[in-house]
């Protein structure tokens, strides 16, 4: 059993976080190409959307140690739990009821997502972590939508056409939203 969550468990929030080794080691060259075949280093890194020191670094590294200076570095912290597939496959669970996987209620709890993760592919997460998890991926707690379970269509309907008119008037008129 894997257990995430722990010190070290995600990595590191880079800028470049999204690009490959191989695709960052190639930036890294190009920029050292151009620069020694006359380019300025400012154009190289408007070019490249990274900042003149970076190029100047990457130059300078190159001159010290040779192409192998530019080469990518591992990884600098644990390898993710999830595989990408894994990852999208967990979160593609929260598109359905939580009802259709076992659970009582249609609410969606980090417990029950790190219980489910668990269960499939085995890899333990803390709750308050797969919380955190969750979030960095745009997917927050949700309130169950509130229902009575003997509700009277019929009494419903009635008390929207004949009382809940009377209640909206005396509510306070909302501000104005500004443009």
């Amino acid at each position: 059993m894997i257990v995430a969550g722990g010190e070290g468990s995600y990595p590191s929030g880079t800028m470049d976080a999204t690009r490959t080794r191989a695709e960052q080691e190639a930036r890294r060259r190009l920029a050292v190409q151009k620069v020694n075949a006359g380019r300025s280093a400012a154009d190289v890194a408007d070019f490249l959307g990274v900042h003149l020191e970076t190029v100047r670094k990457w130059v300078r590294v190159h001159r010290a140690g040779g192409e192998d200076a530019l080469a990518g570095t591992p990884h600098p912290g644990r390898t993710p739990f999830l595989t990408p597939t894994q990852e999208a496959e967990a979160l593609g669970w929260l598109t359905r009821k939580p009802t259709e996987f076992g659970f009582r209620t249609d609410l969606w709890t980090a417990a029950r997502v790190a219980q489910l993760i668990q269960e499939t592919f085995g890899v333990a997460y803390h709750p308050n972590y797969l919380r955190e998890w969750l979030s960095k991926r745009r997917h927050t707690p949700q309130k169950p939508a509130r229902r009575m379970k003997q509700q009277d269509p019929a009494a419903l309907d009635r008390w929207l056409a004949d009382e809940y008119p009377a209640v909206k008037k005396k509510s306070r008129p909302s501000k104005p939203t500004s443009s």
